[in-house]
């Protein structure tokens, strides 16, 4: 069974929330394999030059082939009230204080593009900085796998054809577009930058922040801002609306009703954890008391990561836009939480 995409795919929701296909490449020779997406891309547009560039010396890379089968992973310690890893320990472990002070010094050094940042697109810059710092440690750790050849092994394996046969010829465009073969190192799973874009992200919204005429999220603070806020903007980030707040939710309030009866297409795990969409009036109703300011009229879904007598929160439609990013109750929480920290 596939399952749409996101329409929008950052550094590991594809590979998260796709599963295996039947259909497998290794059918073929992985030159064979490649001869075929080279027809492919040729009808697309791309040139013979770039696919002779880009194409010319490669191999498979088992170790990607190996860190793709190990991703599942196991989920640590389960909270026994939910059945779920505990969300407080996932968020000490990736919230540090250095990634926090990472995150202050980060927004000092952009300056006067954080305010151009907020004003263009609408999105905060603490949360476009706390993305970064999530992603790459505020650009310490990009990866260093071979873009083109991760994603022509990850393709040619055949376990998610679709999905990486796709982002492979989009990284052929990106060369024929002039990004640099050499630039093109990135993660395992084919994200690359301080964002962590897949090259089908890259081409539709990365921006040139910088005026230099290139769109370089490798190196270029401005590029990588503004093609982070591009991707919240075109996610639907609504401007003024927290991404959540923290609730105060005592044993007396009325939970009655509140469950989701709506099931996601898309993550649905992810999104049973949380509560139905009401008014944050409607929560105040039911004797759930926001501890931030946030409007009667928002609405929100409660969640309480860890269970009941632990903390609880009201959602945003903003919490699902970090969601589109990367779409892990743990992500969005972490993200949305270091942000928080670093606008302090």
């Amino acid at each position: 069974m596939t399952i749409a995409p996101l329409r929008h795919i950052g550094i590991a929701v594809a590979s998260c929330f796709l599963v295996a296909s039947p259909a497998s490449a290794q059918n073929q020779s992985f030159q064979a394999y490649l001869d075929s997406v080279a027809v492919q891309a040729r009808s697309e547009g791309v040139s013979q030059a770039t696919i002779n560039r880009v194409f010319s010396d490669l191999t498979p890379n088992s170790r990607v082939l190996e860190l793709d089968r190990e991703q599942a992973g196991s989920g640590g310690n389960l909270n026994p009230a939910t059945g779920f890893a505990w969300m407080s320990s996932y968020i000490s472990r990736h919230n540090t204080d250095a990634r926090i002070n990472g995150g202050h010094a980060t927004l000092r050094r952009i300056g006067n593009l954080a305010s151009e940042v907020e004003r263009r697109y609408g999105v905060p810059a603490e949360i476009v900085v706390a993305i970064w710092g999530h992603e790459t440690a505020y650009g310490r750790v990009m990866g260093g796998f071979d873009l083109p050849r991760s994603l022509a092994t990850l393709a040619w394996d055949g376990r998610r054809r679709e999905l990486f046969e796709r982002e492979l010829i989009d990284v052929l465009k990106m060369v024929d577009q002039g990004v640099p073969r050499s630039r093109l190192e990135g993660s395992w799973a084919g994200a690359f930058g301080n964002g962590q874009f897949l090259p089908s992200v890259y081409l539709r919204l990365a921006v040139d922040g910088d005026g230099d005429g290139d769109r370089d999220v490798w190196n270029s603070d401005a590029d990588t801002v503004h093609s982070i806020a591009n991707y919240f903007r075109d996610a639907g980030w609504r401007t003024g609306q927290p991404w959540a707040v923290r609730a105060y939710v005592p044993n007396s309030a009325n939970r009655s009703g509140i469950e989701s009866t709506v099931s996601a297409p898309v993550c649905p795990r992810v999104h049973d954890r949380h509560s139905r969409w009401l008014t944050v009036r409607e929560w105040r109703e039911r004797g759930i008391t926001p501890m931030a300011p946030i409007s009667d009229d928002t609405m929100a879904a409660l969640f309480e990561p860890d269970g009941p007598a632990h903390p609880g929160y009201l959602l945003t439609q903003n919490y699902r836009v970090i969601l589109e990013y990367n779409c892990s109750n743990y992500y969005a929480m972490s993200v949305g939480l270091l942000a928080d920290e670093i606008a302090r």
